[in-house]
């Protein structure tokens, strides 16, 4: 991941979580965004699997000034278009192709490219990327798999998202190639839907001190 000067230096040092975020509805975009910030989790990825998420990006960036907040399943060119214009910061996918990179790249804020396999680490590492998200964590081999790429591949650095728990979260962010982890435990659906925002800053409060 790289970054120029006036940019997010590096998501991956920001916070021990990144929350991420699925929005219904872009009016609860801001009090969360507040509820995470003030819980000690400036860094918001809202995914883009809403008609909501551009409004609710828009919105955290207008109005929530020490938020960080990133657009995640960034999958096309047009997404990276869209969410740098609505204010995102950084940008996490999934997956990476050459055409995506190339779009994360020109857009000159941070990216968190998608990778489950060295072979995928490798292509990255090859482009000068060395920052990214594994992905699906759980399901691609856990704490096991991105310990055993820290001794080839120690350049890399990632932020592991993809079932990941409160309970399993200090196991990865005690890998030595892990910066933070990517979660949506501290945004319970049913606390959104209830607009229990003081529940979720004690969620992200919690989280925030996984990494003591």
């Amino acid at each position: 991941m790289t970054s120029p000067a006036s940019a997010v230096p590096s998501v991956l040092d920001l916070a021990p979580v990144v929350p991420v975020v699925v929005l219904a509805d872009a009016a609860d975009a801001v009090p969360l965004a507040r509820a995470l910030v003030a819980g000690g989790l400036p860094a918001i990825e809202v995914t883009l699997r809403t008609a909501a998420a551009l409004d609710a990006i828009g919105a955290i960036a207008a109005e929530v000034p020490d938020a960080v907040v990133g657009a995640g399943t960034v999958i096309s060119a047009r997404n990276v278009a869209d969410t740098v214009a609505a204010g995102a910061r950084f940008l996490v996918s999934p997956g990476w192709t050459d055409t995506l990179l190339d779009a994360m790249k020109a857009s000159e804020v941070p990216f968190l490219p998608g990778v489950s396999t060295a072979s995928e680490v490798v292509a990255l590492l090859e482009r000068g990327v060395t920052e990214m998200k594994f992905f699906p964590a759980e399901a691609a081999g856990g704490t096991a798999y991105l310990q055993a790429l820290s001794a080839p591949l120690p350049q890399a650095r990632f932020c592991p998202t993809g079932g990941i728990s409160v309970a399993s979260a200090p196991s990865y962010l005690a890998l030595p190639n892990v910066g933070c982890v990517g979660g949506s435990w501290m945004v319970p659906g049913d606390a959104v839907a209830a607009r229990d925002w003081a529940r979720v800053e004690r969620l992200a409060r919690e989280a925030s001190a996984l990494r003591g």
